[in-house]
């Protein structure tokens, strides 16, 4: 590249103090010897060891660095929405801040993005040096979300990442979704891919993470895989399965009613009575669940018409034509016509011209007005 690769690094902080100095150090060589401008920014998760002392200390020597201090410990998704929304450059790139990461890989990261031409490029730790409970969960995980989403990567919770802007401006993160970007990227048409990347075993602390990290990423693969597939058109799978069960106890009713209509109408048949079968209550609840999934769809499709106008349900990859490139659509009304002297594209018709009166102070440097020729 003709120009240095701008890059900003994002890592959420909580407890990291004594990796804080050798993290910096690292990022600083490798901005060094590749010639990148880059931004390192420390987003401190409500830290309680010092460890925003040390961000400080490190913003006032070197520009390059800025921290972000949260009053409390909000989450990893709070704390990379924060530096994605402080982020000034093109690239992104997310790591750890516990030294597992290895700043060494983030030449290969971006080689990667541009040779392939990806939006995302999601790190593969291969080789792990975590302890097992932290390690079968997150290859279960990674085997589900895989298979359930369509998006195959093997590590969706590596912490080490990297995207271009855009990306990050069509994802909105919360709860605990950080570790489902790429799922998010590659429902709205970004292309996704990863690379195996060195990963360190720990030298100070103790991880955060644990069995109950699974449980948690089931529940919010569940909110994804519904964000992804029906975020926009909730009725489709509220109202279907609302369809399914009323149709199916509408049917048993139906059947039931009939059935004891036939008992009492023709001779030598026992009659049934309803309220001494248990098939009865079950047609009435499919009944009220079914009227209960439809009247869900449908206030949902309500909360979705009225936020829709402030997003948009589609993702433009480029434009091309004479709309300009701060244009994403054209647009659907003729342009207004403006007193701006420069750079205005609304011309006077003719009829206007010849209905509009020169006058001296239009033209000052005319003479004047000669009477038209016969």
């Amino acid at each position: 590249m003709s120009h240095p690769v701008k890059l900003s690094v994002v890592m959420p902080v909580f407890n990291e103090r004594p990796s804080l100095r050798q993290l910096y150090e690292e990022l600083a060589e490798v901005a060094q010897a590749h010639n990148y401008e880059i931004e390192m920014i420390f987003v401190d998760d409500g830290s309680t060891d010092g460890s925003w002392e040390t961000i400080r200390d490190l913003a006032e020597k070197d520009p390059r660095v800025r921290g972000i201090r949260f009053r409390r410990n909000f989450g990893k998704a709070a704390a990379l929405s924060a530096g994605f929304e402080a982020a000034q450059f093109p690239l992104v790139m997310t790591m750890d801040a516990d030294l597992q990461d290895d700043p060494a890989e983030i030449p290969r990261f971006l080689a990667k993005l541009e040779k392939d031409q990806l939006d995302v490029v999601s790190g593969w730790k291969r080789i792990r040096h975590d302890p097992w409970h932290k390690v079968i969960p997150s290859r279960i995980f990674n085997w589900w979300v895989s298979k359930i989403t369509g998006v195959h990567l093997h590590d969706h919770n590596c912490g080490m990442k990297c995207y271009r802007r855009e990306v990050l401006n069509e994802i909105e993160l919360y709860g605990e979704l950080h570790r489902f970007v790429p799922v998010l990227a590659g429902a709205r048409g970004f292309r996704c891919g990863e690379i195996e990347i060195h990963h360190r075993p720990r030298l100070y602390g103790r991880s955060k993470y644990g069995l109950s990290r699974l449980i948690k990423g089931a529940l919010d693969l569940l909110t994804v895989t519904f964000l992804t597939g029906y975020g926009q058109r909730p009725q489709h799978l509220l109202g279907t399965a609302g369809l399914l069960a009323f149709a199916v106890g509408s049917l048993l009713l139906v059947i039931l009613a009939f059935w004891w209509a036939v008992t009492r109408i023709l001779p030598g048949l026992e009659p049934i009575h309803l309220h001494d079968r248990p098939i009865v209550i079950y047609s009435l609840g499919l009944l009220l669940f079914g009227v209960q999934l439809l009247s869900m769809g449908l206030l949902a499709e309500l909360f979705v018409a009225y936020h829709a106008r402030d997003r948009r349900p589609y993702s433009i990859a480029e434009t091309v034509g004479g709309w300009g490139p701060q244009s994403a659509v054209a647009p659907s009304t003729p342009a207004v016509p403006t007193d701006s002297p420069e750079g205005s594209s609304t011309q006077p018709s003719a009829e206007q011209v010849q209905n509009t009166p020169a006058t001296a102070e239009e033209s000052p440097s005319a003479g004047p007005s000669q009477p038209p020729p016969a």
